[in-house]
């Protein structure tokens, strides 16, 4: 199927009122109508992007990191992670706390939510994230017993 033939589709769907979509940057996101919260949206056009995903990943699986962790951890700069973060905030995703001069990061909401969603309708990305989750809780198990 050609780009055309799908965008023909999708234009007739959402005018039939069964898809929505919303813009966001370069990309164009379809979702069923009436199947997600906005802030459910949001939750997916999040998954959708790699570093904004990682950093997301960054914030479970250290308790309360840094900016500074962020950049480190993930690889990229501090001006990208603050980027990602101020959008990340925004949407009411994670809070940021201040600590002295640092501020740290944590989620505003349920991460479970999150990882319920990814399992759902981002099948491989769970499944590369459900490997470094239960890792995760293996190291913390540990260290409970230690």
């Amino acid at each position: 199927m050609s780009m055309g033939t799908t965008q023909y589709h999708l234009n007739l769907l959402e005018n039939q009122g069964k898809i929505s979509s919303e813009k966001q940057n370069l990309h164009k996101y379809y979702f069923p109508v009436g199947l997600f919260e906005k802030n459910e949206r949001d939750i997916l056009k999040i998954l959708n992007q790699e570093t904004a995903r990682e950093i997301l990943m960054m914030i479970l699986e250290k308790k309360n990191p840094t900016q500074t962790d962020i950049a480190n951890m993930i690889g990229i700069s501090s001006a990208s992670v603050n980027w990602h973060i101020k959008r990340l905030v925004e949407l009411g995703l994670i809070l940021e706390l201040k600590d002295g001069k640092f501020r740290r990061y944590t989620f505003e909401i349920d991460p479970k939510h999150i990882i319920s969603l990814m399992k759902n309708y981002h099948p491989n990305i769970w499944n590369r994230w459900s490997n470094r989750l239960a890792e995760m809780f293996l190291s913390l198990s540990k260290e409970d017993k230690e």
